[in-house]
């Protein structure tokens, strides 16, 4: 298991492997526990949240943050011992993570049973269980899927075909799919799934192809989500490809290569906040992320995965003052007075949305959050 903390002191050192956390939190610094996957399928997602890290601040309201990092390797398991190991031994104020959807999950279920503040950085279901304590950082479902129904309605798509995860996140999208475009009237003629791991669909696309559907929507994240769509395009697919906002980064461009060309993709806004109006909320903490990132890992690195936690710390920088005028670091009273600033404090301005956190919506996002992309020439060019 692979650890960092970053203080204000010491904002880039990295620990070494096996590493163990601080006993305890001081009252003179904010603890936040962050689980990611850098490790396994879903790598591509949680490296690049890890790596904006190095771009949010080292203290808010005048109080240092200690950020402790671990990676889960994308299994639940893992993340919840990360989440109960942040909570009892490093007593958190704040954990944050997974990178996909089963250990957010998991997070959210271990930050409720312990009353800390948690910020999932990959779509999940918030269920009443889960509500109190937990938000999402990234774009709910239904928001991002009706970019890319709309799409489909305007350009005479009348039968979808559907492959996904067969977990949480695909579960998702095809109940989104059943609940919005059916309605529209696109009918859904085949579903099929593939697990993370796989390296191989090439039966379920051979299903997929049979049924001849007008378009296909991918329900899958990372880089795994370049092998349904190569190998659509390798079986003489011709009809349009929908990707999900899990797909949504440079990798799978490089994976996928000339099958990429053409995929329609939905995407937060900091993938081309060059091409946002100057009044758009969302416009200048894009350009503040991509610059910094792009700068450090190079041209076209940008990626809608730092952005999750780069916006973590954004909604933080609003949230903590407010909680420290009632409250100090390292106590039930101060994460009790984080989950009630969420619900006061109003437009959060973020790279990827505004939020408006309330009770009952715990994504706080609206259509601010969202662009349509396609790729041409090798490059992300968003559709108009």
């Amino acid at each position: 298991m692979r650890k960092f903390t970053l203080t204000a002191a010491a904002a880039a050192a990295m620990a070494l492997p096996g590493l163990i956390a601080p006993a305890q939190a001081q009252s003179n610094e904010i603890v936040i526990g962050i689980s990611v996957t850098t490790t396994g399928p879903a790598a591509a997602l949680g490296i690049p949240e890890r790596n904006a890290l190095e771009f949010v601040p080292k203290a808010i309201g005048g109080v240092p943050l200690k950020v402790i990092v671990l990676d889960d390797g994308g299994d639940p398991t893992a993340a919840t011992n990360n989440a109960r190991r942040f909570v009892t031994e490093s007593k958190a104020d704040v954990i944050m993570g997974s990178s996909t959807t089963p250990p957010t999950i998991a997070m959210s279920t271990v930050a409720n049973e312990a009353a800390v503040p948690h910020f999932g950085l990959a779509p999940f279901p918030i269920t009443p269980e889960r509500a109190k304590w937990s938000v999402s950082m990234p774009q709910p479902i239904p928001i991002m899927g009706k970019v890319l129904y709309d799409h489909m309605k305007k350009h005479n798509v009348k039968t979808v075909g559907y492959i996904g995860y067969s977990d949480s996140y695909g579960d998702l999208w095809f109940n989104d799919l059943k609940n919005q475009a059916v309605p529209m009237g696109i009918k859904i003629v085949d579903e099929e799934r593939f697990a993370r791991p796989d390296t191989s669909v090439t039966g379920q696309v051979l299903k997929l192809v049979a049924a001849n559907p007008d378009a296909i929507l991918i329900g899958a994240s990372g880089t795994a989500a370049a092998l349904p769509q190569s190998t659509l395009r390798d079986r003489g697919y011709k009809g349009l490809i929908y990707q999900t906002h899990g797909a949504a980064s440079m990798d799978f461009i490089r994976i996928a290569g000339k099958a990429a060309e053409g995929v329609l993709m939905a995407s937060g806004p900091v993938m081309d906040p060059e091409g946002q109006a100057d009044s758009a909320l969302t416009k200048k903490p894009g350009l503040e992320l991509n610059t910094a990132y792009e700068a450090k890992h190079g041209p076209h690195s940008r990626s809608q995965f730092a952005a999750h936690s780069f916006d973590a710390f954004k909604v933080l920088e609003r949230v903590v003052p407010v909680a420290l005028k009632s409250a100090k670091p390292g106590t039930p009273e101060f994460r009790d007075a984080i989950r009630k600033a969420l619900l006061t404090e109003r437009d959060i301005a973020a790279s990827q949305g505004v939020y408006n956190f309330t009770e009952k919506d715990r994504f706080g996002l609206d259509d601010r959050s969202r662009i349509l992309l396609t790729v041409k020439d090798g490059k992300y060019v968003q559709v108009k």
